[in-house]
């Protein structure tokens, strides 16, 4: 049997210029549109592109929708038939048994470009997301579900993920019942535990994601931290809740959370120098807890006790084997630098460096890690080796997030007066756990450093 377009050859249509279509795909940008001309179809040649022509324009709408709260409204045209195909919940509300055939819908908890990042995924089949919409898109989706946009959504998020945001997301990843993203938030939030508490987002969380984080047995942060952030997200709640953000009042929005936050794990100078003059314990709380900190017979307490477990860190060690000669390895100055991938997101705390090959010596080291030119992680520090061939730990103040399938470049400048170990017989390739590491050769490499031998033998890492 032939198909219509054998039996029905179309005739060749003439030349379209480039400005003609340009102004057709044009018109939807704002709603109300209209498209002029009989022969509009003409200008595109397949159904998704005439189909896109529809996208928030008032040609053919036979539903309208005023999105946004009171006060900040947006009507949007949409098409039924159209809707129906692209979510269930339309084609329900349209065509189902208890369709109500209302020609005007209003949706007031979806946020009107939000919305329209849905429709546009609808009817062009495109997913247009930025970082100022994308959960309230993600809301929507959820809300119609259209999977596939949702799924966009998490991805979007889980890539943009940063300590800067993960307290957020993870208190939205918890209400949309995304556990992958749970699983990647928590995995921010711990390694980098200090900067997430300290990000404005930290102080928008909703309590029971506060209770949660404040619960966290892995979390990497000092108990100092950890109540400065709550205190901080207690004024916030405060301001909310229109209270003034005083002593009393943070403890009265806090609740049980406090019990949460490890003070008894706090060093007696930290605790009798800050917590016990802060306000936000009683006295007899304090009274308690100095007992427990000084007294052979310790009294119960409603607090957490024991120090939080926090993240064991891991090496990737690059080197088969180590050595010394007379005139090797010389520091002047110099920067001794090698370029890494990874297949995982991981955090970088540090590197591993050899010391002296000639008895006990102190070195300064300037350590530095960079994506494509730009400083993430920078820190100056001094470390004592033994004279053993042993790697020596130095670390950034805070873990440097590094994203999977791309070249970092990890440096130091050592400055010290004796010759050291170096590293040889240097691999490409290291499985470190769930992990895989990936070196070559950096540029930036003044001193002998490469893949084969050199320094920076270890990269100290949480994944």
């Amino acid at each position: 049997m032939k198909m219509a377009a054998e039996l029905y050859p179309a005739k060749k249509l003439p030349p379209v210029s480039a400005s003609a279509v340009q102004q057709y795909q044009q018109q939807n940008i704002s709603n109300n549109n209209t498209i002029q001309g009989c022969n509009w179809q003409g200008l595109y040649p397949t159904i998704r592109e005439r189909n896109a022509v529809m996208f928030n324009n008032e040609l053919m709408a036979d539903v309208h929708f005023v999105v946004g709260p009171p006060g900040g409204t947006q009507r949007v045209p949409g098409h039924k038939y159209v809707l129906a195909v692209g979510s269930s919940v339309f084609h329900a509300m349209f065509y189902g048994e208890l369709a109500e055939g209302e020609d005007e819908i209003r949706i007031p908890d979806v946020e009107p470009p939000s919305f329209l990042a849905m429709l546009k995924y609808i009817y062009c089949d495109e997913i247009d997301l930025c970082a100022d919409t994308v959960l309230a898109t993600l809301y929507a989706a959820k809300k119609y579900i259209v999977p596939h946009l949702a799924r966009a959504c998490v991805t979007f998020l889980e890539t943009s993920l940063s300590a800067r945001n993960a307290c957020v997301l993870l208190s939205q990843s918890c209400l949309f019942e995304e556990p992958d993203l749970t699983q990647r938030c928590w995995e921010v939030i711990d390694a980098q535990a200090e900067l997430a508490l300290r990000s404005e987002g930290f102080c928008d969380i909703d309590a029971q994601t506060l209770e949660s984080i404040l619960r966290r047995e892995t979390l990497n942060a000092k108990e100092t931290v950890v109540l400065e952030a709550a205190l901080n997200w207690a004024e916030a709640e405060c301001h909310r809740q229109e209270l003034q953000p005083t002593m009393e009042n943070k403890r009265l929005v806090l609740g049980k959370a406090v019990y949460l936050i490890r003070i008894p794990a706090m060093s007696l100078d930290d605790f009798a120098n800050g917590v016990a003059q802060s306000g936000v314990l009683t006295l007899n709380e304090t009274n308690d807890i100095f007992l427990w900190f000084t007294a052979a017979r310790k009294p119960e307490l409603p607090f957490v006790c024991k120090p939080r477990k926090g993240l064991t860190p891991q090496k990737c060690h690059r080197f088969q084997s180590c050595a010394y000669r007379s005139n090797q390895w010389r520091y002047r100055g110099r920067c001794d630098s090698i370029q890494f991938a990874v297949d995982k997101r991981v955090f970088i705390a540090g590197f591993g460096l050899y010391g002296s090959s000639c008895g006990s010596a102190e070195y300064q080291a300037k350590i530095e890690l960079k994506r494509q030119g730009v400083t993430l992680g920078l820190a100056v520090i001094k470390y004592f080796s033994d004279g053993s061939s042993s790697t020596f730990p130095v670390f950034f103040e805070y873990p440097v997030q590094v994203e999977p399938d791309t070249f970092y470049t990890a440096s130091v400048v050592l400055d010290g007066n004796e010759l050291s170990y170096f590293g040889q017989e240097g691999m490409t390739e290291v499985q470190c756990g769930k992990v895989t590491f990936q070196f070559q050769c950096s540029s930036d490499s003044t001193n002998g450093t490469g893949v084969q031998g050199g320094q920076i033998p270890e990269l100290i890492f949480y994944a």
